[in-house]
């Protein structure tokens, strides 16, 4: 019987949905090699196999060397990989899209481009953060305002929740250790949902740059699909983590952001989600796995034509 390691690579239209795969994976201190279509994880204790194309995100922790074999196949696999600082600070991804059409990007973009429709997407993604309130009419401004409010209240209840003192979301960006340890848990539950989100965004073939809420940097939708399940994933296993012991508040947290994950299935209502946010009313196309891998040209004018032909002048387009 076949390894693992041995199963032929997938053609993109058999690579695992996006939400059939596992939230995420960690490593550290450890080197990640390729073995035919899975990645190996090897240290002292031996070599573990890992099928890449289950893989939504891999968090390489530290102590970690990764070949560029392995890249190669979590690329074609369209997995995510996040290098992770000491505690989870920061993070750099890379993968590849498992659809290969561009409806979703092209709808992100028609929705981005024009300010009305930019906002009607953030009221979008606040009406699915806080279900109880219906942010329609409210300005860019306000929306931040109330989002800001609910957020410290929903702190402050989970402090009482697990009776822990709580002084305010304090921390310095790149100096994990600054903060107590509610503040080192939400940092480490936070870049855990960010790993999440980027998978999904660019599983998907959404631009990760073009936000909603969030502007101005790379990661602006990731950062706002993010935002969805802070209060429901992240922020709850932060606080618990940081109930139970001060000790290893960071690794404990990643469990319980990867157990809450799983419970939930955060990856398949992540695809729902966007999906709902950017595709219009009566649009069922599965864009993310069955949509035909063709190329058209664009036009001035009508539909857009097949590409493949040498269209001679005076064609009207």
């Amino acid at each position: 019987m076949a390894t693992v390691g041995r199963r032929p690579a997938s053609a993109p239209r058999e690579l695992t949905r996006v939400g059939e795969r596992l939230s995420f994976v960690y490593l550290e201190r450890c080197t990640v090699h390729r073995d035919a279509n899975a990645i190996t994880a090897e240290d002292a204790e031996g070599t573990t196999h890992i099928p890449s194309a289950t893989i939504g995100t891999l968090l390489l922790g530290p102590g970690t060397r990764v070949t560029h074999q392995a890249m190669s196949v979590l690329g074609e696999s369209g997995a995510g990989v996040v290098w992770v600082g000491e505690h989870g600070v920061r993070f750099y991804a890379g993968g590849r899209s498992l659809t290969r059409s561009a409806a979703l990007v092209e709808a992100q973009a028609r929705a981005w481009a024009n300010r009305g429709t930019r906002l009607d997407v953030a009221r979008a993604m606040y009406r699915m953060r806080f279900p109880d309130e219906d942010p329609a009419g409210l300005t860019r401004q306000q929306l931040l305002g109330r989002e800001g409010t609910r957020v410290k209240e929903f702190y402050r209840k989970e402090a009482a929740r697990v009776g822990i003192p709580w002084q305010g979301r304090l921390f310095s960006p790149g100096d994990f250790d600054s903060g107590d340890p509610p503040n080192q848990a939400i940092t480490a539950a936070a870049q855990c949902v960010y790993g999440i989100a980027q998978a999904v965004v660019a599983a998907m073939g959404c631009a990760p740059g073009l936000g909603f809420v969030h502007s101005g940097h790379e990661l602006s939708f990731v950062l706002d699909v993010a935002d969805l399940y802070k209060t429901e994933v992240g922020i709850p296993a932060a606080f618990d983590a940081a109930a139970e012991s001060p000790e290893e508040v960071g690794a404990r947290t990643r469990r319980a952001v990867r157990d809450r994950v799983n419970e939930v299935g955060l990856l398949d209502r992540c695809v729902r989600d966007i999906k709902a946010l950017l595709l219009t009313e009566g649009d069922d196309t599965d864009v993310t796995n069955d949509a035909p891998d063709r190329v058209g040209l664009q036009t001035d004018r009508g539909p857009d034509v097949e590409s493949g032909r040498n269209y001679a002048e005076g064609v009207i387009w």
